[in-house]
């Protein structure tokens, strides 16, 4: 079993950051790509970034140069730097990992909220 744990969301200000942060643990043999995905009241959820084990990273283009995703794979942690927040960025933030535990599967978080006010 692979649970998954996000933080770091809150209430931040237009223009602000914040930092969340997503931690794997459980019977984990390896993992491939992380990444984050957000859903607003009422919207679908959306892509935002991936990361492979090797680094490599692609971003949405609605999040592109404003936010940075990285990963800690001795931790198998994944972060999601927001930066220049807008008030259409609040929704929940829930992370995934591409993992091994019995099976290859994709593995959510239960989410994590981030309000952005004007």
């Amino acid at each position: 079993q692979v649970q998954l744990v996000e933080s770091g969301g809150g209430l931040v200000q237009a223009g602000g950051s914040l930092r969340l942060s997503c931690a794997a643990s459980g019977s984990i043999f390896s993992i491939n790509a992380m990444g984050w995905y957000r859903q607003a009241p009422g919207k679908q959820r959306e892509f935002l970034a991936a990361i492979t084990k090797g680094g490599s990273a692609n971003y949405a283009d609605s999040v592109k140069g404003r936010f940075t995703i990285s990963r800690d794979n001795a931790k198998n942690t994944v972060y999601l730097q927001t930066n220049t927040l807008k008030q259409e960025d609040t929704a929940d933030y829930y992370c995934f990992a591409d993992a091994l535990a019995t099976v290859w599967d994709d593995y959510w978080g239960q989410g994590t909220q981030v309000t952005v006010s004007s």
